[in-house]
């Protein structure tokens, strides 16, 4: 997702037509979510290839093969994924005019906030019952409820919630 998401602002920046999509009818903001919205278009249909292992596991097994549940789950679960990444990676481009810089704040973005809060959750001393909360902070932990085949609304909001504030965060970097 970082790949797809480092040349967003960057190169818009560099090669100086930044300046030309300013005097364009749009709002920043409509920019902002366009570029999301191409982005996130590209991610989902990279991961559609890989309805073809359902269906071949579905076509192998001799009694259904999967719990259908936790597979609706995990793909839900997989698409929040990519549209949390997908929106870091556009805020990360929105900071400099090199896609490479760009890319490498995304991947360590995306790690961070991915696995940073269940690494810290795990230090001895935050275990009087802080480290449930801390842990909550992190993708991770919603992601990992939504692949048991949970659908729950605090996951959703929780995913939409982490969408509009680096979002947000990217409108106001291209603010200034």
């Amino acid at each position: 997702v970082p790949a797809i998401t480092m040349r967003s602002f960057a190169d818009e920046f560099k090669s100086g037509t930044y300046e030309i999509l300013q005097t364009r009818p749009i709002t920043r903001w409509q920019l902002v979510v366009g570029k999301y919205l191409g982005a996130v278009g590209v991610v989902w249909i990279a991961l559609i290839p890989t309805f073809i292992y359902v269906i071949s596991i579905r076509q192998l097994a001799a009694d259904g093969g999967i719990d259908s549940g936790a597979l609706i789950g995990s793909y839900v679960g997989l698409f929040f994924l990519a549209a949390v990444f997908t929106a870091i990676g556009i805020f990360c481009s929105s900071f400099t005019q090199n896609a490479v810089v760009a890319f490498l704040i995304s991947a360590f973005a995306c790690l961070l906030v991915c696995n940073g809060f269940n690494a810290i959750s795990r230090i001895p001393a935050l275990e009087a019952g802080a480290d449930y909360y801390i842990e909550m902070l992190g993708i991770d932990f919603h992601y990992k409820s939504m692949a048991r085949g949970v659908l729950d609304s605090r996951d959703l909001i929780y995913f939409g919630s982490v969408i509009i504030l680096f979002l947000a965060l990217a409108w106001r970097n291209l603010i200034k």
